[in-house]
């Protein structure tokens, strides 16, 4: 068995780097779930309902996976959190095989054998590791137990169980799916012809003036006018001010033909 401190580090670092790979697969597969369902409600609303059905148990199927790496990632976090115990119990222990499977800790055995339970059936290399190093610390008459099923976690066993999902399931998905995507389509359509009428104030400051189809624009229309007509009263009022100016006489006006003679009769005076 390999020394105490290196073990216990090696497996330190193994659970982090599950932790890491584990969040990672678990957004590739919700993003890809994602994509399918939106998928599947397009082939619901194009009436193939056969074919969405076949791709909903897909869907089922990613889930459960996706929840189980959820709950082994928890499992990795609780152990690396309680490292000093594996610490302890591994330099409290003797050299023999069952004095190691004695000195499991009850606040780590669920995620101990758990993990040694599921790790072979995921695609998690990392994980892979930390079991082989689980098995190692404590033993192979606990990883022979954990594999019967003694010791793990319920929930564990049954995101593993490899059967058809139910009827009932099935039917729960597509028509969750169904109202949500269907809905939301609807909500934005309605949404955007909402917002397709002419802003209140795009109107005073551009000189395009847009006229939406919806009836409600109609209302809006006199306003948009308002600033035009009162350009034209300030132009009304500007042209009033200049005629006075005109009657204003001054030394560079030419004079008229009586005028001159009034000013000759003047000057013979």
């Amino acid at each position: 068995m390999a020394p105490t401190v290196s073990l216990v580090n090696k497996l330190k670092v193994q659970l982090k780097l599950s932790i890491s790979r584990l969040r990672m697969v678990q957004q590739k597969d919700s993003a890809k779930v994602k994509q399918q369902r939106r998928d599947m409600a397009q082939l619901i609303e194009a009436g193939k309902v056969q074919s969405a059905r076949i791709r909903v148990e897909n869907i089922i199927r990613t889930d459960i996976t996706t929840e189980l790496h959820e709950i082994l990632e928890l499992y990795c976090e609780l152990l690396l959190a309680r490292s000093q115990l594996l610490e302890s119990q591994v330099s409290s222990s003797n050299t023999t095989t069952s004095a190691t499977s004695g000195m499991l800790d009850p606040a780590l055995e669920e995620a101990v054998r758990s993990i040694i339970y599921a790790a072979p059936r995921t695609e998690i290399k990392e994980l892979h590791t930390v079991r082989a190093l689980l098995v190692e610390k404590f033993g192979k008459e606990v990883a022979l137990a954990s594999m019967e099923g003694e010791g793990v976690a319920e929930r564990v066993v049954k995101k593993l169980r490899v059967e058809t999902p139910k009827e009932e399931l099935v039917e729960a998905y597509m028509a969750e799916i169904a109202k949500f995507y269907g809905k939301s389509k609807k909500e934005e359509e309605r949404e955007a012809l909402a917002k397709a009428t002419t802003p209140k104030k795009l109107g005073p400051q551009s000189p395009l003036r847009v006229v939406p189809p919806s009836p409600s624009t109609d209302n809006v229309a006199p306003r948009l006018k308002l600033p035009g007509s009162a350009a034209a009263k300030i132009a009304k009022t500007e042209a009033t001010k200049k005629p006075p100016a005109k009657k204003e006489d001054g030394l560079g006006k030419i004079p008229d033909v009586d005028e001159l003679a009034r000013r000759f009769a003047e000057l013979k005076r």
